[in-house]
C-alpha cells in the first residue's frame, strides 16, 4: 500500500477510488490503503466493493457509477478472475481511454503472464505493483525443475507459471527444515497430551509439540540466501520486499518494468540508484526522474490529471449567499411567480470569467443558499459547512478567507486584497482642542528639552561675548535678557546682535542648524495635525468601547461576530446590520439612542460604507485599535487578519489548483478592470483617514542626536573659553602678595570676568598710535564699533558723569592690575609707561 501511495503522490493526484473484491481478501486491505493515501494528502471519495460472484451486468452498473464521478484514479485489488472481468467491461464502456488511471495490486499483477491475450489488450496503460525477485541462475533452474515436475503431476494443465507465492513457499520450507535440523538431536519430537475430560472439545484433544518453543527460536535465528533474496526475520516478520512497478503494454507482450519502490527510499528508476541515494524519491513530484516513461490508457504519454468533469454527470452546484445589503458583490433576485432566481454581482461575473479561462469545459449552476421563502438560510459559516458536506460543489461570493473556515474547505487564491478588520467610528469636532493643537506636533519631552537648550545656548553665548561685545554689555538684567532674546530669536533668524568671538560663532552656527531642523519639522507636523484635526475619531481602542459598555455593529452573517466575541465583547452588545444604509443609521443614533458607537468591518465592505458617508465617519486601523496593553498578545491581533476573498471548494477538490491559476490570469489582465468598473465604477472615494495621530508626533528620540551635537559643541566652547581666561589672568590667582586670600583672588577674577577685555580684537579700533611708537587709547574719541573706552567712562565729551563713577573705579582697578602684571613680566618699559599713562587718564 505504501508503494501505491508513493505512485499517487509522485503524480500529484488528490483523489483515488479503491475498487476491491467484497470478501475478506479485499476488505482486509482497505484500511491500510486508506491510511497510506491520507498520509500523502490524497482523499478517498468513494469505495467500490464488487461481489466475488458479480455478473457482467453488475460490474457494468458499478463501472457506470464510477464513470459519472470526477475522480479518474482507480486502485484495483481483487482476484485474477474478477479482475479480468472488470478490465474487459471497463474497455467496453470507454473507461480505458485518455484521462483514466488504473493501478492494480499484486492480486492481478502477479498473474499477467497467465492472462488471455484479449484481457491483456483491454488493460493497455494499467500500472501494476508486485514483489520483485532478482533474476538469478538458481531461480531459473528452480523454475525449470518446478515446471518439469508440475507437468509430470498435472499433465492436463499446459500453461503453468510459478508466481511469487510459490517461491516464498519454497524458501519458507527450506527455513523450517533448517530449523528442525538444529533442534533434532536435542529435543523430543513427541506431543504432550492435556487432561482430556468427557466435555473436552476437539481442540483440547490435540497434542502440544514439545519442541515448539525451541523450534520457534531456531526459526527466528535462521538466515540464508533464498530464491527471493535474503531470508531473515526482523521482530518476528520477514524483511520487507522490494516492489517493482510494471506498465501493461497491451500489444500482447505482457508488462514492462518502469521502476521500483524500496523501503526507506521510495520510488526509484533503477535499484542501483536506490543504494546510491538515501533520500526518499517518493517525496518528489517530478515523476520523470522517479520512473521510466509510462504509456497511459488511451496510448497517451502525458500524465493524466486524475479527474475530469463528467460529460454525462450533473452540473456543479455553486452555492451563493442571499443578502439584503452590499449587493455589489452578490445579488439574488427571486421571481415569485416561477420561483426562479437571478444571480448577479461582482463575484458572479468574476467567477464566470475564471471558469472561461479553464482549459476544459465546466457546466455549473448557481444555487441560492436560501429557505423556501427566499430568505437567507444561514450565515457564511453555515454556507461553508454545507460545502464541506458536499451539498454544494463550491461557494461563490464575498467570502473571507479565515483560519477556521479553511479547516472545513479548500480556498482558491484570493481574488480581492487581503487585510484586517477595521473599525468605523463617527467624527468629532472639538472646538476647545483646536486652540491647543499647536502643542501637539511635539511631545512634551521634546518641548522641555528645547526650552532647556534655549536657555543653555543663551547662557553660553553671553559667556563667550559679554567681555568683548558691546551688544551684550549693560546692567545684569539687560545682559540676561539679551542672552535669552538672542537664543530664542535664532529660531526665526530675527537676532540683531553680532557675534564677534570665534567660539561664539561656532556655537551659534550649530544652534541655527538645530533650529532650522526643528522649525521645519514642526511646520510639517503642524500642517498634518491641522488636517487630521477635522477627522478625530470618537473612539480609538477596543478597551474604550468595552469599558463604557457601548454597543458595536457588524455585518450580518460575517465572521466578525465571532472575532468580536473572542476579543471580549459581550454578545448582548453586538448589533448586526444588513447594508451600508443600516450601518449609517446605527452610527448616527449612537450607542445611547438605540444605535452603535462603532462598526467593525472587513477590508472589502468597509470602503462601500465610507464612500457613502465620507464627512461623517472615519476609519481606525487595527494597529490603533489594539494599542492598549491587553491587546499586545499577537494572537489577538491575528484575530483581525483575513487573507482576502476567495472561492470555496470541498476538501481535496481537484478544481482548486486550476481555478487558482485561472484567477491569476483574470486578475492580471484587463478583464478584472472591466468587471470592477461595472459594479464599483460610480463609487466615490474617501481620503485616507486612518487614526495615525500618535505616529505623527515628533519626539525626542528623533532629535536627540542634534541636541547631543549642540550640547557637546557648547560645552567644549565653554571649556576652551574658561581655560584661556584663567591662563590670561593667572597673575590674579598667583599674586606677589601672598597675604591675599584665595577668596579675594577669586572675587578679583570674577570682577575681571565681568569687565571688558580691552586686549580683544573687538576693541583694536579704539587704540591709535601717538607717533612715538607707543600705542595709547584715544580719550574723548568714540570707537567705531560700539562705544569707545572714553565714552564708557567719561560720556560723549570726555567728562565723567555721576552714574559712571562706579564703573570708572572698576576700570581703573583693572588697569592698575594689568600694569602690575606687566611690570613683573618681560614687557618693555615703554609699553608699561603707556599703560600707566592710560590708567592715569582714567
Amino acid at each position: 500500500m505504501n508503494a501505491i501511495s508513493a505512485i499517487v503522490k509522485a503524480f500529484g493526484w488528490r483523489e483515488a477510488v479503491p475498487v476491491y473484491i467484497d470478501n475478506e481478501y479485499g476488505v482486509g486491505i482497505i484500511p491500510y490503503l486508506t491510511d497510506s493515501l491520507q498520509a500523502v494528502d490524497t482523499q478517498v471519495p468513494y469505495r467500490s466493493a464488487i461481489s466475488p460472484f458479480a455478473t457482467d451486468d453488475q460490474i457494468l452498473k458499478e463501472l457506470l457509477k464510477l464513470k459519472a464521478m470526477q475522480t479518474r484514479v482507480f486502485i484495483v485489488h481483487m482476484s485474477l478472475r474478477l479482475g479480468s472481468m472488470l478490465f474487459t467491461m471497463a474497455k467496453k464502456v470507454g473507461m480505458m481511454g485518455k484521462g483514466y488511471v488504473w493501478i492494480m495490486t499484486d492480486g492481478v499483477a502477479d498473474f499477467l503472464n497467465s492472462m488471455d491475450y484479449s484481457v491483456i489488450e483491454s488493460m493497455q496503460g494499467v500500472l501494476g505493483v508486485k514483489p520483485y525477485v532478482p533474476r538469478s541462475k538458481s531461480v531459473e533452474n528452480f523454475r525449470v525443475q518446478w515446471k518439469r515436475k508440475f507437468h509430470h503431476d498435472h499433465p492436463d494443465l499446459v500453461d503453468a507459471e510459478l508466481n511469487i507465492y510459490g517461491l516464498w513457499a519454497y524458501d519458507a520450507t527450506i527455513a523450517l527444515a533448517m530449523a528442525i535440523e538444529r533442534v533434532a538431536g536435542t529435543m523430543n519430537f513427541g506431543f504432550r497430551k492435556g487432561n482430556i475430560s468427557s466435555n473436552s472439545t476437539d481442540l483440547e484433544t490435540l497434542g502440544v509439540s514439545q519442541i515448539g518453543p525451541s523450534l520457534r527460536q531456531a526459526l527466528s535465528n535462521t538466515r540464508f540466501k533464498g530464491l527471493t533474496g535474503d531470508f531473515l526475520f526482523i521482530n518476528g516478520q520477514l524483511n520487507s520486499s522490494t516492489f517493482q512497478i510494471v506498465n501493461v503494454d497491451g500489444n500482447g507482450d505482457g508488462a514492462r518494468r518502469v521502476g521500483f519502490w524500496v523501503t526507506g527510499k521510495g520510488l526509484v528508476k533503477r535499484l542501483k540508484s536506490a543504494t546510491a541515494n538515501t533520500s526518499k524519491n517518493s517525496s518528489s513530484n517530478n515523476n520523470s526522474t522517479t520512473l521510466s516513461t509510462i504509456i497511459w490508457p488511451g496510448d497517451t504519454a502525458p500524465v493524466p490529471k486524475g479527474w475530469e468533469i463528467p460529460t454525462n454527470g450533473k452540473k456543479l452546484r455553486i452555492g451563493v449567499p442571499v443578502k439584503e445589503g452590499f449587493t455589489q458583490f452578490v445579488n439574488v433576485t427571486r421571481y415569485p411567480g416561477t420561483n426562479a432566481s437571478k444571480v448577479e454581482g461582482y463575484c458572479i461575473d468574476l467567477f464566470d470569467a475564471v471558469v472561461a479561462e479553464l482549459p476544459y469545459a465546466v457546466t455549473y449552476e448557481y444555487v441560492p443558499f436560501a429557505n423556501p421563502d427566499g430568505n437567507s438560510a444561514g450565515t457564511y459559516n453555515e454556507l461553508i459547512h454545507h460545502v464541506s458536506l458536499r451539498t454544494f460543489d463550491a461557494a461563490v461570493g464575498d467570502i473571507s478567507i479565515v483560519a477556521n473556515r479553511s479547516l472545513e474547505v479548500d480556498f482558491t487564491l484570493p481574488y480581492m486584497e487581503s487585510g484586517r478588520v477595521s473599525m468605523i467610528v463617527p467624527i468629532i469636532d472639538d472646538e476647545s482642542m483646536k486652540a491647543w493643537v499647536f502643542l501637539k506636533p511635539l511631545t512634551w519631552d521634546l518641548w522641555v528639552t528645547s526650552l532647556v537648550f534655549f536657555i543653555f545656548i543663551g547662557f553660553v553665548v553671553w559667556v563667550l561675548e559679554h567681555r568683548i561685545n558691546e551688544d551684550f554689555r549693560g546692567p545684569p538684567s539687560h545682559q540676561a535678557s539679551t542672552g535669552f532674546w538672542f537664543s530664542f530669536s535664532t529660531m526665526v533668524f530675527a537676532h540683531r546682535e553680532k557675534v564677534v568671538s570665534n567660539l561664539g560663532r561656532i556655537v551659534v552656527i550649530i544652534w541655527c542648524f538645530v533650529g532650522l531642523i526643528l522649525t521645519q519639522s514642526y511646520t510639517a507636523s503642524l500642517s498634518s495635525f491641522l488636517t487630521l484635526q477635522q477627522f478625530q475619531p470618537t473612539f480609538t481602542t477596543i478597551d474604550e468601547l468595552i469599558k463604557k459598555g457601548d454597543f458595536v455593529g457588524y455585518q450580518n452573517g460575517s465572521f466578525v461576530k465571532e472575532t468580536l466575541k473572542s476579543l471580549g465583547f459581550d454578545e448582548s452588545k453586538l448589533v448586526p446590520y444588513k447594508s451600508a444604509e443600516d450601518c449609517d443609521q446605527l452610527l448616527s443614533k449612537g450607542s445611547k439612542n438605540g444605535g452603535v458607537a462603532a462598526a467593525f468591518e472587513g477590508p472589502t465592505s468597509i470602503h462601500l460604507i465610507l464612500a457613502q458617508n465620507c464627512s461623517k465617519y472615519t476609519l481606525v486601523e487595527p494597529a490603533s485599535i489594539l494599542e492598549a496593553p491587553r491587546w499586545k498578545n499577537i494572537s489577538n491581533i491575528q484575530e483581525f487578519n483575513t487573507d482576502g476573498l476567495g472561492f470555496a471548494f470541498p476538501k481535496g477538490s481537484p478544481l482548486v489548483p486550476d481555478v487558482s491559476r485561472a484567477i491569476l490570469k483574470v486578475t492580471e489582465g484587463d478583464k478584472i478592470k472591466e468587471i470592477w468598473g461595472k459594479w464599483f465604477g460610480e463609487m466615490g472615494t474617501c481620503p485616507d483617514r486612518s487614526n495615525s495621530v500618535p505616529s505623527n508626533r515628533l519626539g525626542l528620540n528623533s532629535f536627540w542626536g542634534l541636541f547631543l551635537i549642540a550640547g557637546i559643541t557648547s560645552c567644549l566652547a565653554l571649556i576652551i573659553y574658561f581655560g584661556m581666561f584663567i591662563y590670561q589672568n593667572r597673575g590674579v590667582l598667583k599674586p606677589f602678595d601672598t597675604r591675599v586670600s584665595m577668596r579675594s583672588r577669586i572675587l578679583d577674577l570674577l570682577k575681571i570676568f565681568n569687565q571688558k577685555d580691552f586686549k580683544s580684537h573687538a576693541f583694536k579700533k579704539s587704540i591709535v598710535d601717538d607717533g612715538s611708537g607707543i600705542t595709547v587709547p584715544v580719550m574723548g574719541e568714540p570707537s567705531p564699533s560700539s562705544n569707545s573706552i572714553n565714552t564708557d567712562f567719561h560720556g560723549e565729551q570726555g567728562t565723567p558723569s555721576a552714574e559712571d563713577v562706579y564703573h570708572n573705579q572698576n576700570e581703573l582697578t583693572f588697569c592698575r592690575e594689568e600694569a602690575l602684571f606687566i611690570e613683573h613680566s618681560e614687557t618693555s618699559q615703554g609699553t608699561f609707561t603707556a599703560i600707566e599713562l592710560a590708567c592715569e587718564n582714567y
